[in-house]
């Protein structure tokens, strides 16, 4: 697929407690897919979503990522990958965050629906998966994110 360059922004805090609160209660393997600074990922770490790691490509971020899990005392309990998340097998994770621009989600979409276990949940921030129904949605404007149950989108696909 074309990976186009998807520009930085970092998230705001209420993007993050967002995407956390339509996580709460949530176990398994958490992923942040286009980490950015990490701060989703480490937000997850703490609230007990574990293993929790980022995939994140521009090596500054994940610097940056990195220099952030170990100023909060969280070094080699979280990860930060380099690999392009296209090339990532996604079947052991539950719970997947992504903050993309538009033009990556058809795709991504259909690599999700390809690889995803059942009973994971999507959380998509600043923009929806146009083709899915969410099964719940928090914020406003540019806060706003939201959550999708993979088996649900499966049965609605079918």
């Amino acid at each position: 697929p074309l990976c186009p360059q998807v520009p930085y922004q970092p998230s705001s805090p209420r993007q993050v407690a967002n995407t956390l609160a339509l996580l709460r209660g949530r176990a398994g393997k958490t992923v942040d897919l286009g980490s950015g600074d990490g701060r989703l990922v480490l937000e997850a770490y703490k609230q007990g979503l574990r293993p929790a790691l980022g995939y994140e490509l521009n090596p500054w971020l994940l610097c940056l990522a990195n220099y952030r899990a170990w100023k909060a005392g969280y070094h080699g309990k979280v990860s930060f990958l380099k690999k392009d998340l296209w090339k990532v097998n996604l079947s052991d994770c539950h719970n997947v965050i992504v903050f993309l621009a538009p033009s990556v989600k058809p795709p991504l979409a259909a690599k999700l629906l390809a690889e995803l276990p059942d009973d994971a949940r999507v959380v998509a921030g600043r923009y929806p998966f146009p083709s899915w129904t969410p099964s719940s949605s928090l914020g406003q404007g540019l806060d706003q994110v939201w959550a999708y149950d993979i088996k649900e989108v499966r049965r609605e696909a079918q």
